[in-house]
Order: C-alpha cells, then sequence, then structure tokens
C-alpha cells in the first residue's frame, strides 16, 4: 500500500505550480487521507529528485525541521528563487501562496 500512497502523493506533488506551496495535510487530503500528513512527510524523505519537494511545507506555513539546517536553507532559497515571501516568524502566507488541489478541478488555477 505504501508505494501506491506515495505514487499518488508524488503525482500531485508535481501539479503544485513554482511560486506555490502546499501543505502535508493538503497534500495528505488530496490523496484521500484525513488524518496522513505524517505520511506526506515519510513520502517526503525519500521523493524522487526530480519533483518540487521544497514547496511542502507545514500548516503554518513553516519549514519543517530537517536533520540538517543546510537542508531548511536550500528549501527557503529554492522557495524565494520562485518568488515565494517569507513573513513574520519565517511564515509563508498560505492565503496568498497556498495551493489547493481542488482549484485545479475546477479550472481555476491562481
Amino acid at each position: 500500500m505504501e508505494e501506491g500512497v506515495f505514487a499518488r502523493i508524488y503525482a500531485l506533488l508535481a501539479t503544485v505550480p513554482p511560486g506555490r506551496v502546499v501543505s502535508y495535510g493538503e497534500l495528505a487530503r488530496a490523496v484521500g487521507m484525513r488524518q496522513g500528513a505524517r505520511v506526506v512527510g515519510w513520502a517526503m524523505r525519500s521523493c524522487p529528485e526530480d519533483l518540487p519537494w521544497h514547496r511542502v511545507v507545514n500548516a503554518r506555513g513553516e519549514i519543517s525541521r530537517r536533520a540538517t539546517e543546510e537542508h531548511e536553507e536550500l528549501q527557503r532559497a529554492m522557495l524565494e528563487d520562485e518568488r515565494v515571501a517569507f513573513g513574520a516568524h519565517d511564515r509563508i502566507d498560505m492565503r496568498t501562496f497556498g495551493w489547493r488541489f481542488d482549484t485545479i478541478e475546477n479550472g481555476n488555477t491562481s
């Protein structure tokens, strides 16, 4: 089951456009796991490098703690290169930069 879930997570992750971010929980809900944010976290640990792993943040719009500070700095730099802004307390405004997968279904990509 894990490989199938990870494949679905990766397929949706591939649709998150530059300049947008998605929370672990939003990604989990989009694959049908209401309480699956941790599973998304596990998937991100083995995420293929050609996918935009850096666009996944926690529900507060923060970069989640990693094993190394360099990894966090890399994620922030990649997001800033896409013009994602960090505000107070190093948080991303999810209303401005957050991506919801239902926008694809509704034809709204803004």
